[in-house]
Parts: structure tokens; sequence; C-alpha cells
């Protein structure tokens, strides 16, 4: 499975989704600006996109949603500590209440990775984060000499452009 990421207006990204009805898309919407997910198992539809390689998964894709997506640089040699330490914290991560989808997305073509999160509302990842925290979780494993990342990590977050008549 493979997830592509591109930008643009969110009307334009909406046509495309409108478009191709029985591809998994999201259109997401963030004070930056917008983008559309494709996740499939075949070529994507658009032109130049960023590339990545689904390593984790639970849940589905909703056409609703906040997302939250942990930007982590990782070097080539701490990548397989980076993915192996990532599963193991994931058994923990998908009971939480509100969460609908995970996923760890490793770049085809560059950095970083991308571990994204589907909640139900912001409200709920807000009340998940007072207790934890992706980042600070892998944080910790991998504080010992090895340095794995290559800079400092980063968070975007994104409301779902649902279908208007929802």
């Amino acid at each position: 499975m493979n997830v592509y990421i591109t930008a643009g207006t969110l009307d334009f990204l909406k046509k495309i989704e409108s478009k191709y009805p029985n591809e998994h898309m999201a259109a997401m919407l963030n004070e930056n600006g917008a983008i559309l997910l494709h996740e499939t198992n075949s070529q994507t539809v658009f032109n130049e996109p960023r590339k990545y390689e689904v390593l984790e998964s639970y849940g589905q894709l909703a056409k609703k949603g906040f997302v939250v997506m942990n930007n982590i640089s990782v070097t080539d040699e701490g990548r397989p500590l980076f993915e192996h330490q990532f599963k193991q914290h994931t058994k923990a991560i998908v009971n939480t209440k509100g969460l609908t989808a995970l996923r760890l997305l490793r770049p085809l073509s560059s950095n970083p990775y991308i571990v994204m999160t589907i909640w139900e509302h912001e409200t709920l990842y807000q009340k998940w984060l007072g207790t934890n925290s992706i980042l600070d979780q892998l944080k910790a494993n991998f504080d010992g000499p090895q340095k794995i990342f290559t800079s400092a990590p980063y968070v975007s977050k994104y409301t779902i452009a649902g279908d208007s008549s929802s």
C-alpha cells in the first residue's frame, strides 16, 4: 500500500477527489493551505506527488476528522531502528479513544517519515496528547549514543474537508 500527497487549492483538490469516487482519497485543510491524500495499491492519479510506503496501518480513511502528521526526519542508518521502535508503540496507540486511523509512512524519495493519526475530534486528540506524545515516546527510546534524527521533528494539523452535504 502506498500513500501519495499533493497540494493545491481546496476547490481544485476536491474536484480531483470527486472525479475518482472509487479511490481512497481525503482532502485536508489547515491555516497554510490544502492537501489531498491518496491511498492505493496501484498508481496515483497525481502528477507530482510526495510518495510514501505504508509500513503500519490501522483504521480506514474517512471523510471527516482531525488529522495530525508528525514529520520525523531519520538518518538512513537509523531507519530500521526507528521503524522497529514505532511498530512497538503502535499497539498501545491504536486502542486510544477517538483514534479512527493511523499510518506510518516511509518516504520513497526523501525525508521525512510521517506518523499520521486521524481523530474523531480535535478535543479527543488534545486529551490523549495530555498523557502521551508519539514524539516524546520515540525520543525516549533514542536517547542513546546513536543519533538517528537529522533535524527536529515538526507537527502539521489538518481538518478533513468532508462532503459539503454532510
